[in-house]
């Protein structure tokens, strides 16, 4: 008899098989993160943007402040989905070798004199919004591509 965990690893690749493949194309996210992120964020339609899906995983940053007196150091919110942000801390470390994009990121954080677990961080952070980028374009991992995009 199947267990629970091999009845719905059945179902959600029945149902999500061309988004998991997807997803597998991220260098740093593996067969059983993209499980765990099409799951934990039902296919990626429970959020219309990147930042609601970094806001679920607990990965925002939190400023300690009040007034002029109070300045804490800011850290990561940590009120979210604990399973994903340990996925995705775990995923950040291969990302970190094989990820061009986290790759430089994490260098540039760490040539800014911040701690290396920081930049790791940023790391989680800019895979999730790959693994959103992807989700929702339809397209597979490009490590060439550049986003359009302009900002003010």
């Amino acid at each position: 008899m199947k267990t629970l965990e091999d009845k719905l690893l059945v179902l959600v690749k029945q149902e999500h098989q061309d988004l998991l493949t997807r997803l597998k194309t991220i260098p740093g996210i593996g067969p059983k993160t993209s499980i765990m992120l099409v799951v934990l964020t039902g296919g990626f339609d429970r959020f219309t943007s990147a930042a609601e899906l970094c806001s679920y995983a607990g990965l925002t940053p939190v400023i300690r402040q009040s007034g002029s007196s109070v300045k804490g150091r800011p850290r990561i919110s940590k009120i979210g989905n604990q399973k994903l942000r340990n996925l995705l801390f775990m995923c950040s470390f291969n990302a970190c070798k094989h990820n061009k994009a986290c790759r430089d990121l994490y260098e540039r954080i760490v040539a800014k004199g911040k701690s290396k677990k920081l930049a790791l961080i940023a790391v989680c952070n800019k895979l999730l919004k790959q693994a959103f980028a992807i989700a929702k374009s339809g397209l597979i991992y490009d490590k060439e591509y550049k986003s359009t995009l302009v900002r003010n």
